[in-house]
């Protein structure tokens, strides 16, 4: 359920998007923190933020809105940054997955 005493709410559009698009650029700059390792820690991704944006109206579709996170298509992200996922990290992913079962919007 969304708390509308949130915060959060009363921060001005132009001061989200700026730490917005500071958090997507780290994320571009940080590209061994892979995806499986983010959705295990913190249950989200790069691959979330994509949607996420759909969500709140990008038009684009969804292998735009990944290229855009991404800086790359999303071909060219799994070829060059992409690893192979352990056991251990999908067992994580899953486990972090889970967690996520409440809604936060």
């Amino acid at each position: 359920m969304h708390d509308t005493t949130d915060p959060l709410d009363a921060l001005p559009d132009d001061v989200a998007a700026a730490a917005f698009r500071r958090l997507v650029r780290h994320l571009r700059h940080r590209h061994d923190a892979q995806n499986i390792e983010l959705m295990g820690l913190a249950g989200f991704c790069r691959n979330c933020l994509a949607d996420w944006i759909r969500d709140a109206g990008y038009e684009g579709d969804k292998a735009e809105a990944r290229a855009l996170i991404h800086g790359m298509p999303m071909d060219e992200w799994k070829a060059t940054r992409q690893s192979e996922a352990s056991e251990e990290q999908i067992a994580r992913m899953q486990a972090s997955i889970a967690k996520n079962a409440a809604d936060l919007r």
